[in-house]
């Protein structure tokens, strides 16, 4: 059959196109547009968090209903600390929507975690991860901790629960776009650290084998990340780990966050954990994307 025949026979495909190629535009248009902000707001992150363990909630008459039920619901949950572990080249500004979105689902305790731009060792910049976490929960009080990490930060946090023996400190980590199996694209990154970051590397290897670990894994992932080639490697599959996948669509490698269902879904993870039932939650990944919201 000839193109011109083919084509003629499918209308469908005609009517889908310019629709296809809109969408993709916009998503190439969001991703820009949060360059541009996180730019203007990166040096900003650069200064010292302030005033990380103040949760000054004495009284639950004055607080919102979604925040009230899950103090309710478990009230070790929604004074556990959360922290939030940045992607390469990037600092704790990267987090300031989601980071206002868990404080309105209830989360009293949220801490930003920076770490060097430079480095070089994920193993390292663990080791250090870890040290942090026992001084947040030195000073809350608290044995466990959430943990939610964008790309590199969530393969920082994942070899800390997984290989320094972390998940006695983390109940949950939640990672967004991090290349679990690698990314085609770290071949040609300018920073030593991607050639931990690609596939088939020592590091992915390690990462790989047989573990032992309790902590839950929710991992989030987009069917138009730009930086984790192929987007699967994202999914996170390992046969000894506890492991929620979530595909949505049509977001950007920077746009995951501040895209509202992604935010949802993170906090969904945290709550359900808890014993609520996720609000507007997407479904675990079943081979069909989510839209974005």
């Amino acid at each position: 059959m000839s193109v011109r025949g083919w084509v003629s026979r499918s209308p469908a495909l005609l009517r889908r196109t310019p629709v296809t190629l809109a969408n993709g535009a916009l998503a190439a248009g969001q991703e820009l547009v949060w360059m541009a902000a996180h730019a203007l707001t990166y040096p900003v992150g650069l200064l010292a968090e302030q005033a990380a363990m103040e949760d000054s909630r004495y009284r639950i008459d004055t607080l919102s209903p979604l925040t009230r039920g899950l103090i309710l619901a478990d009230i070790t949950a929604s004074g556990r600390p959360v922290l939030l572990v940045h992607g390469i080249g990037d600092n704790r500004s990267a987090f300031t929507i989601l980071r206002r979105t868990l404080r309105r689902r209830g989360f009293g305790r949220i801490v930003t975690v920076n770490y060097s731009p430079l480095t070089s060792d994920v193993r390292k910049a663990a080791a250090d991860l870890a040290r942090h976490v026992e001084r947040v929960c030195q000073q809350s009080g608290y044995e466990q901790v959430f943990l939610v990490g964008h790309s590199l930060g969530g393969i920082i946090a994942r070899y800390y629960v997984q290989c320094l023996a972390g998940d006695a400190r983390v109940s949950t980590l939640v990672t967004l776009g991090s290349p679990h199996a690698g990314s085609q694209l770290a071949r040609i990154a300018p920073l030593l650290v991607g050639r931990q970051l690609r596939p088939n590397s020592e590091l992915m290897r390690e990462l790989a084998g047989p573990a032992r670990c309790s902590t839950r894994f929710v991992a989030i992932y987009s069917d138009r990340d730009e930086v984790v080639v192929p987007n699967r490697s994202a999914r996170l599959e390992h046969p000894d780990l506890l492991v929620t996948a979530l595909q949505v669509h049509g977001v950007g490698h920077l746009s995951l966050l501040v895209n509202s269902t992604v935010a949802h879904a993170v906090a969904a993870a945290l709550t359900t954990e808890a014993g609520l039932a996720p609000e507007r939650a997407p479904q675990p990944a079943d081979g069909s994307p989510v839209p974005a919201g």
